[in-house]
C-alpha cells in the first residue's frame, strides 16, 4: 500500500530568512497547510507583514522574531524565546542566505566574502546545531537546507558565493550521515536562476544590473521553490529526498542560459 503524504497541520515549522523571497513564499505554502509557523529574519517590519499574511492564509499560529544568523547573540536570544513556545520542531528550513558582488577574486571585496561565509555557512551551522535537539523530539523531523546550483557548478566572478554554497552541500551530506538513525531527514534543495530580491541584494540595489540578470529569461519564481520545499517536507516519514536540483528550463548551467530577444 502506498504511504500517504505527511500531514503538516499543527506541525511546528521554523523558517529563517522568512521576510522575503523563498522564505516568505515558503511561509505562505506551509500556512495553507495549517502549520504552526516560527519565522525569523533581520528585517522586522517585512517579517511582521509576512506573519500577518500567513495567518490570513490559514496557519494554525505564527510566531516571529528578529533573527540575524551571523550574530551568536541574536541566535541565542531567538532560540531561547522559541523554546519557551515549543519543545519540538517538525521542520527546520535553513533559508537565510545571500550573494554579494560579482567580480574576479583579485578585484573582489573581502567584506563580501566574510558576510557570505558568516551567513551561508556559519549561520546555517549555528541554527542547525541549536535546532537538532528539538527536531529529535519530532516523530519525523525534517531539516531542509537551501543551497544553489552554484554549490555544484562554479562560475567566474562568483568564487566566494560558489564556495559558500558548496560548503552548504557538504554540510548537508555530513548531517545526513551524522543524523542517520535519529529519524531526522536531511535534504538540500538547490535552485538555479530564480527571480527574487537575490540580484538586488547582490548588486546593492542597482536595478539595472538586477534586471539584466533575468533579461529574456523565464526564471524560477519564489513560489516554484516554495512548492518544492513543501513537497519534500510532505514525503512519508520513510522517504528522504537527499538532494534536489531545481532549474528553470531556460538555464542548463550557471553560464548556459537561453535568452530571448
Amino acid at each position: 500500500m502506498q504511504a500517504s503524504p505527511r500531514k503538516l497541520r499543527n506541525q511546528c515549522v521554523l523558517i529563517t530568512g522568512a521576510s522575503s523571497g523563498f522564505g516568505a513564499s515558503t511561509a505562505m505554502a506551509f500556512a495553507r497547510e495549517g502549520a504552526k509557523l516560527f519565522l525569523g529574519a533581520r528585517r522586522s517590519s517585512k517579517l511582521h507583514e509576512v506573519a500577518d499574511l500567513a495567518l490570513e492564509a490559514g496557519a494554525a499560529s505564527v510566531w516571529s522574531r528578529n533573527l540575524d544568523v551571523r550574530d551568536p547573540n541574536s541566535v541565542e536570544t531567538f532560540m531561547s524565546e522559541l523554546k519557551s513556545q515549543t519543545e519540538t520542531l517538525d521542520v527546520l528550513i535553513n533559508n537565510a542566505g545571500l550573494a554579494l558582488g560579482l567580480a574576479p577574486v583579485e578585484e573582489d571585496e573581502e567584506r563580501y566574502w566574510i558576510q557570505m561565509m558568516e551567513t551561508n555557512v556559519i549561520g546555517l551551522m549555528r541554527m542547525t546545531r541549536d535546532c537538532i535537539p528539538l527536531l529529535k523530539k519530532s516523530s519525523a523531523g525534517t531539516l531542509i537546507n537551501i543551497g544553489s546550483i552554484a554549490g555544484r557548478v562554479a562560475y567566474e566572478k562568483g568564487a566566494a558565493y560558489c564556495a559558500s554554497k558548496a560548503a552548504e552541500l557538504q554540510i548537508t551530506k555530513a548531517l545526513r550521515l551524522e543524523l542517520n538513525g535519529t529519524g531526522i531527514r536531511v535534504s538540500t534543495i538547490d535552485p538555479g536562476m530564480a527571480k527574487t530580491e537575490f540580484s538586488m541584494v547582490r548588486f546593492e540595489g542597482d536595478q539595472q544590473k538586477s534586471d539584466d540578470v533575468y533579461r529574456g529569461v523565464y526564471p524560477l519564481t519564489a513560489e516554484d521553490v516554495a512548492e518544492t520545499i513543501l513537497w519534500v517536507a510532505q514525503r512519508p516519514a520513510h522517504v528522504c529526498v537527499d538532494e534536489l536540483l531545481l532549474m528553470p528550463t531556460d538555464q542548463a548551467a550557471p553560464y548556459k542560459v537561453h535568452r530571448r530577444n
